[in-house]
């Protein structure tokens, strides 16, 4: 019987590493954020697990709300086109936008979100990231909040995906090759 965790060569970053990390991500964001009107943006569908968790870590009062674009269809690597496929549900003038993301790859998502998201007059525009993978970057763009940076490794789980497979796992693992390749 086919078992999805066979797929994995690796653990990149187990259930309890992502805890610490998640947790020290969400410390720092409060004390930033203290007083001030708070929105997290999660980037769909791949974030949806940092966020959820992040939001445990976050002691002070925000609103949530949720975007959606793709890059990567089928693919290990983005097509360098960024399409908008969900718009934010609520007006975020006068917010103080963080956007929730798992990995910050060539960066040409995040930068599509933030110059789209700056049209709707937030008070600030910030981006957390799960992982940065600065190897890959090909537009100028950076992460204020950045729990680890990972080589240039395709990895899976805790909402990362290889074509829509291998999100709930509960653990970061790097894809082996052959898995790629049986697709």
């Amino acid at each position: 019987m086919y078992n999805m965790r066979d797929d994995i060569g690796e653990i990149f970053y187990s259930e309890e590493q992502l805890e610490e990390i998640v947790s020290s991500i969400g410390k720092q964001i409060s004390e930033d954020y203290k007083g001030k009107n708070l929105l997290l943006v999660c980037v769909l569908k791949g974030s949806i697990m940092f966020m959820s968790d992040l939001m445990k870590h976050i002691t002070i009062p925000c609103k949530i709300d949720f975007l959606a674009a793709e890059s990567y269809g089928s693919e290990t690597r983005s097509n360098g086109e960024v399409k908008i496929t969900k718009d934010l549900s609520s007006d975020i003038r006068g917010w103080n936008v963080l956007i929730v993301e798992d990995i910050l790859d060539s960066g040409r998502t995040l930068k599509k979100l933030t110059e789209f998201l700056r049209l709707k007059e937030p008070e600030s525009i910030e981006i957390c990231t799960l992982l940065d993978k600065p190897s890959r970057r090909s537009v100028e763009i950076s992460a204020k909040y950045i729990g680890s940076e990972v080589q240039n490794q395709f990895v899976v789980g805790y909402g990362l995906d290889y074509n829509q497979k291998y999100r709930n796992l509960p653990y970061i693992g790097i894809l082996k090759p052959e898995a790629i390749e049986k697709r």
